[in-house]
């Protein structure tokens, strides 16, 4: 039986896995990674015993830390892995440092790597995120696209041997458990919350949290947003919390309205995403999330690799000054219908590719 190896770090890695990983045993041996990317409970813990998730086979431990050292570390651990497990396939997903340290251990013993999410451009070289899957794509096998803009993207750079169309495996995994939010997640309840009648906003790509002057503009938009009696739910990522009590007082004290939570589980958030009136994020998860959930989405980055949201309706870019992300909110409408990212199938068409790969 052929072996697998599954290299995973982050939460949304982890909700890309869940939906590949039961299919994927029923015809191979599987090994999984864990680098510690996402280490806290609720951004990695509550994920595998919520999905029912197998535990992972090796939990490498690296914790936050610049990116040199942190990828460095990862390299290092998953390259003991595969020389100790020598598996005939490397999986990796998505754009993050695991991402990159996972596909360059493996590429380098010549272990053959399945890049999920290939083909994603922002062109803004500035993003470690865009340094990862530019990378990633260059050194990989076999090339697992969610759109065809990422099939013309890869073409563009030379890449046209074993690029697969295969839909999104998020749209898959929300296929899968959204029904299941519903019925299990009392999280709007907890928070004394209304369907439509809050924002629900999320922040966390360095490009943001790391400029004190963004980052700064971002807490006021949601505090002036909050104030004009609309209440904003903020999901604090556990580093954009640390930088937002670094800078607090030129912040000013949040109104009553603002409501800065803990990051919450899959359910929890899938359920608060569906009930939200408008979605501020920069991140790419929640627009593909906020985009089939049919919720209106505000991005707050200069541009976004997922660019069918914007071409629909259902998302639009705002500036980090208050007044663009308030009016973007306040002005956020309905799009089209979502025809994009697949149907819910990109496990099975990843499984086809497989077996003739194999």
């Amino acid at each position: 039986m052929k072996k697998i190896c599954t290299i995973i770090g982050n939460r949304p890695q982890f909700i890309k896995w869940s939906a590949l990983t039961t299919r994927l045993r029923t015809t191979y041996s599987e090994l999984v990674i864990h680098t510690g990317q996402h280490y806290d409970r609720n951004m990695s813990g509550v994920f595998f015993e919520e999905m029912d998730l197998p535990a992972p086979d090796y939990n490498l431990g690296i914790k936050s830390n610049y990116h040199g050292e942190q990828t460095g570390e990862m390299l290092k651990g998953i390259e003991e892995v595969l020389l100790r497990e020598k598996p005939d396939c490397a999986f990796v997903y998505g754009d993050t440092n695991s991402t990159l340290a996972g596909a360059l251990a493996a590429a380098k013993l010549h272990v053959p790597v399945a890049h999920v999410e290939a083909g994603l451009r922002s062109f803004n070289k500035r993003m470690p995120e865009e340094i990862n899957r530019v990378a990633t794509d260059h050194v990989s096998t076999l090339l697992f696209c969610p759109t065809e803009t990422a099939v013309k993207n890869l073409a563009r750079e030379g890449i046209t041997e074993q690029v697969h169309l295969v839909g999104d495996l998020m749209n898959d995994a929300m296929v899968n458990f959204i029904k299941l939010a519903e019925t299990r997640s009392d999280v709007l309840q907890k928070l004394g919350l209304r369907s439509k009648e809050y924002f629900l906003a999320t922040i966390h790509r360095a490009e943001n949290t790391d400029d004190p002057e963004r980052i700064g503009n971002i807490m006021r938009a949601f505090n002036d947003l909050a104030g004009a009696a609309k209440k904003v739910v903020f999901t604090v990522h556990p580093r954009t919390r640390k930088i937002i009590d670094e800078i607090g007082n030129s912040i000013g004290t949040p109104p009553p309205e603002m409501m800065m939570i803990d990051p919450v589980p899959y359910f929890d958030m899938l359920l608060l995403e569906k009930q939200a009136k408008v979605i501020l994020t920069d991140s790419g998860g929640v627009q593909k999330e906020a985009y089939w959930l049919k919720v209106p989405c505000v991005t707050i980055r200069d541009e976004t690799e997922w660019v069918e949201t914007i071409e629909q309706g259902w998302n639009v870019l705002s500036s980090c000054e208050p007044e663009s992300i308030v009016k973007c909110a306040l002005e956020a409408r309905e799009g089209k219908d979502p025809p994009a990212y697949g149907n819910g199938k990109a496990s099975d068409n990843i499984l086809k590719v497989l077996e003739s790969a194999f």
